[in-house]
């Protein structure tokens, strides 16, 4: 498939995923009393309603409190939110055999510093897509480094192992050659424009994990890095 088309797909797919953002937001489904496993359930339940969406690439993640600071591949206990949690989703619904990932952060208080996380995520999201933008030969490890001074000059720790990966068709996790070259992390050092293993040109997601310098909360954003010439 060319790549305006694949490029395409994927857009129509976080669209669809945004849209279910909204729907988890207008059904109440996050808020203090309920335990993360219950949103979990909630958020699958209403993904296969309402979006006839029966596959997620990657498990249904909700963190809240201390559990927000702790990164994808940890399994940490369930607990309930609490009236001044911060609250992360991490989600990968499959649309039509194309990936979504999409993340979103929540404050169920009024403390003012989660409040600023909340929305600092989605600035320091744009500022590395302006980096990428601007810089044609950036690597995954120097994107991940610009996270990591970027989120240090707003005043909070970079929280994940990696700041990003490709996304692609279901399931881009089998496509052949090293993981990092498909990751946004230390260990990648080759060009983020270059192409995967079968010749495509890599689409990203981009991914911003942050938490305070307490080491006490934190949050997450994440969506499709869609190229700067792109509309």
């Amino acid at each position: 498939m060319p790549d305006d088309l694949r490029l395409r797909a994927l857009m129509d797919a976080e669209s669809q995923a945004m849209a279910l953002l909204e729907a988890i937001e207008d059904a109440g489904l996050i808020r203090p009393g309920r335990s993360e496993q219950m949103v979990e359930r909630d958020i699958f339940a209403l993904a296969e309603q309402s979006f006839g969406v029966k596959q997620h690439w990657h498990k249904r993640i909700v963190r809240s409190g201390i559990n927000t600071l702790r990164i994808f591949a940890d399994d940490p206990p369930v607990r309930d939110i609490e009236e001044d949690d911060t609250v992360f989703l991490d989600l990968g619904p499959v649309f039509e055999a194309w990936e979504a990932d999409v993340g979103r952060t929540y404050a169920t208080g009024s403390d003012p510093e989660k409040h600023r996380l909340c929305q600092d995520l989605a600035v320091i999201f744009d500022q590395l897509k302006d980096y990428f933008d601007t810089h044609p030969d950036v690597t995954g490890a120097e994107l991940y480094d610009v996270a990591c001074r970027s989120a240090e000059a707003a005043g909070w720790l970079f929280a994940g192992k990696i700041a990003g990966h490709i996304v692609g068709e279901f399931p881009h996790a089998r496509l052949p050659g090293d993981r990092d070259h498909y990751r946004i992390n230390p260990g990648n050092k080759t060009r983020m424009r270059d192409p995967d293993a079968l010749g495509q040109t890599k689409f990203w997601i981009l991914e911003v994990h942050l938490m305070n310098l307490g080491r006490t909360f934190g949050g997450f954003y994440e969506r499709l890095l869609v190229p700067q010439d792109v509309g």
